[in-house]
């Protein structure tokens, strides 16, 4: 099977995630820098997610430049993935208004981790509808993302016992890890 329109799907849903995660932020009472410098946990969380979104568009957009067939395991693991990964605009909100509680923080790691897993499966099922493809074969490991479920599984246990913000600083530490560590092997 193709994956023009499969790409397109997906990037049709992850706009529609970001739209909707836009969409609830909170607006200041009025024009002044006070009243903005209030949105401050709203406004980071946002940003978080919307990294965590452009992340997944580029892994996304990076993996199927390579990828020239797809079948039905895919497609449902994909569909899996993006039904775990639309909970991000829920989840944003209920980390910004519980910034300083670890159930939201551990539910937003949690979906982290269960995104990554399972686009590790991806990739494995990736590679078995495209066998002929030697650049998928090589060129898509699934170890940056070994490396984000244990740096988030890291902030988890220091979220738990100490600061559970450290698990929403944990999955952006992975997200800058997996852009800057190929960025400066190759120096």
């Amino acid at each position: 099977m193709e994956t023009d329109r499969f790409e397109a799907l997906i990037d049709a849903i992850l706009a529609i995630i970001i739209t909707i995660i836009v969409m609830e932020l909170p607006l200041p009472v009025n024009g002044s820098w006070e009243a903005l410098s209030t949105l401050g946990y709203e406004f980071g969380i946002y940003a978080v997610s919307f990294i965590v979104c452009f992340n997944f568009w580029n892994f996304n957009n990076n993996v199927f430049s390579i990828v020239n067939r797809i079948d039905a395991k895919v497609i449902w693991t994909m569909g899996i993935i993006l039904l775990i990964f639309s909970l991000l605009p829920y989840l944003t909100i209920f980390v910004a208004e519980n910034f300083h509680t670890f159930f939201p923080q551990f539910l937003y790691g949690l979906s982290f981790i269960i995104t990554a897993v399972l686009s590790m499966v991806f990739l494995e099922l990736l590679k078995r509808a495209d066998p002929g493809n030697i650049a998928l074969q090589i060129g898509m490991s699934s170890k940056p993302l070994i490396g984000t479920v244990i740096l988030v599984l890291i902030g988890m246990a220091i979220g738990y016992l100490a600061y559970p913000p450290a698990i929403i600083i944990c999955c952006l530490l992975s997200i800058l890890g997996i852009w800057f560590i190929p960025l400066l092997s190759h120096k």
